[in-house]
């Protein structure tokens, strides 16, 4: 692969607004944090990556100012590497400190996934959670590429190399494939909710063929713990992390006083990508995503 002028410029400024956003946001650099506080991390659309996320869990969870941690979660879920990373940190911080999840108006399969390791959960009457399970999807364009009188020409180094090409139909043996392959991925989903909730792995399987419950259902099964919105959880951090009087609270997002420079960042990031990238020869996606707001 040769890397075109273009790509290179941008590779160098990405490296520069990298360093510049580094020194800025670390951990190690932020403001001290005065008194006790309940801290406070949104985790707002899809879930793609984790990097941030989990750079905030941790920086609260070494933090001895922060007695207790809430994560706040508007989502529909995403990826699935993504999500375990996060529900692994989140897991990993209730062990030393507690920290209650949120749910606002959705937190459904990854959403619920990264939730299910906190020390408790709270939720709206009306939120949209649960969604237990993984979805695959893609787009078939063979009739399309007929009409237009398109033929794909694949050179692959064995039998299942295209399994989910959008060109062609798939086969009955590439359909078992990606069906195990999804029972194993749906079974990892199962098995952290059973441990995360201290539910039977029976149970879990009962309700977690991908529907969707509401607050009051979700409490019911025992998925959450309080019906409540964010005040509830801050409170109920705070008592847990043994803070009395007033609970003040600190969000993760107030430490970046540049979101502007790490927006730039972003774009000379996916300009990057795109000059250089060319594989394109598949549209599957996998993904622990509530399917209702695709």
């Amino acid at each position: 692969m040769f890397i075109t002028v273009s790509a290179a410029f941008f590779i160098s400024l990405a490296l520069i607004v990298g360093v510049i956003v580094k020194s800025i946001t670390d951990p190690d650099s932020l403001q001290q944090i005065k008194g006790e506080k309940v801290g406070v991390i949104e985790v707002n659309g899809v879930i793609n990556d984790s990097s941030q996320i989990i750079e905030d869990i941790k920086a609260f969870r070494d933090n001895n100012s922060i007695k207790a941690i809430v994560l706040r979660i508007d989502s529909p879920g995403g990826g699935v590497g993504a999500s375990q990373e996060i529900y692994a940190a989140v897991k990993k911080t209730s062990d030393k400190k507690p920290i209650i999840a949120s749910f606002a108006s959705i937190a459904a399969s990854g959403g619920y996934y990264i939730a299910a390791g906190a020390t408790g959960i709270t939720a709206n009457p009306g939120t949209i959670t649960g969604s237990i399970g993984v979805i695959i999807g893609y787009t078939n364009f063979q009739k399309l590429l007929e009409k237009v009188g398109l033929k794909p020409v694949v050179i692959k180094s064995g039998e299942y190399k295209d399994a989910g090409s959008p060109v062609r139909e798939m086969t009955d043996k590439e359909k078992i494939f990606f069906e195990t392959f999804i029972k194993n991925i749906h079974s990892q989903f199962i098995e952290a909710v059973a441990k995360g909730r201290n539910i039977e792995r029976a149970k879990v399987e009962e309700i977690a063929d991908g529907r969707i419950y509401s607050g009051q259902e979700a409490l019911r099964l025992k998925l959450i713990d309080k019906i409540g919105g964010l005040e509830e959880a801050v409170e109920w951090a705070g008592k847990k992390g043994g803070i009395k009087g007033k609970i003040e609270t600190v969000y993760a997002n107030n430490r970046d006083k540049f979101s502007f420079i790490k927006n730039i960042k972003q774009q000379i990031q996916n300009l990057l990508i795109s000059s250089i990238s060319s594989d394109t020869t598949t549209t599957a996606n996998i993904g622990y995503l509530y399917n209702g707001v695709r």
